[in-house]
């Protein structure tokens, strides 16, 4: 059997709702907005752009091992949205995720200014590791081509998750071709954009930063949001095994309701 097939076992399992799964993934969201974005924020000068990329990479792989059985390792609402087109998870764990997301991207990034403002001369306004286009860009890209290349390179890092990870839970080296597509991801884009591909981490410093960032925070909300979509119709055509597994996936979901309403009647 093919190791990314549903049984009834899965599914039935998957269902039970297990808190431990939200939690994850509000800490994942926090320590990824702390420590990668924090290597921009307070390091970027001395790591430069590939230690940033490499920040971001190793932080996610970590995660990914961490927390990865338990939840999946979303940790970025994009991801969330391409697991939840491809079947693999329920609307309301989905809603779960991007909740816990969002706060813990808020709260990590709380923290990374907490720490930032004992720095002497740290300055927030208008940077803080936040994203933009035009004047706000290394190489002032505009704003289209911002949000292609957003689009583009979450493309890249969800269409990797969907097909690499095992169900539901990140196995085996699942979590290092994720690491490193998030690190060749952000090697490309940091120049562009300063690498958004995830509406939670982008959002979250922006709120500190200021007017600058937040009016085009937009931009890192909605293509990274496009972008995961195509990846899963994409991934449904590159993998088609896949479309057979949510078949089967369905006909369980439907197999233990009936059961459940014939027990209740009895």
């Amino acid at each position: 059997m093919d190791r990314r097939t549903f049984t009834a076992a899965d599914v039935t399992s998957y269902r039970l709702t297990d808190p431990r799964a939200v939690v994850c993934e509000f800490v994942g969201t926090l320590a990824l907005v702390f420590f990668a974005v924090g290597a921009a924020v307070l390091s970027g000068s001395y790591i430069g752009t590939l230690g940033i990329a490499l920040a971001f990479g190793f932080v996610l792989l970590a995660i990914a091992y961490a927390i990865g059985p338990i939840s999946g390792s979303h940790v970025n609402p994009a991801v969330t949205l391409g697991m939840l087109l491809a079947g693999r998870i329920e609307l309301r764990r989905a809603v779960e995720y991007w909740v816990a997301q969002f706060v813990g991207a808020i709260v990590g990034a709380a923290l990374l200014l907490l720490v930032s403002e004992q720095v002497p001369g740290f300055q927030r306004h208008g940077a803080f590791g936040t994203n933009g286009y035009g004047t706000r860009s290394a190489v002032g890209i505009d704003i289209f081509g911002a949000f292609v290349a957003e689009m583009l390179m979450t493309f890249l890092l969800v269409f990797v998750v969907l097909a690499v990870t095992h169900k539901i839970a990140v196995v085996g080296f699942d979590g290092l071709a994720i690491g490193l597509a998030l690190a060749v991801v952000h090697l490309v884009g940091i120049p562009l954009t300063g690498t958004g591909v995830n509406p939670a981490r982008s959002l979250a410093p922006a709120l500190f930063a200021g007017s600058p960032a937040l009016t085009q925070v937009w931009l890192f909300l909605v293509a990274p949001l496009v972008g995961a979509a195509i990846a899963a119709l994409v991934h449904q055509a590159t993998h088609p095994a896949m479309a057979a597994a949510r078949a089967a996936r369905a006909a369980a979901v439907e197999a233990e309701a009936a059961a459940r309403t014939k027990e209740g009647g009895a």
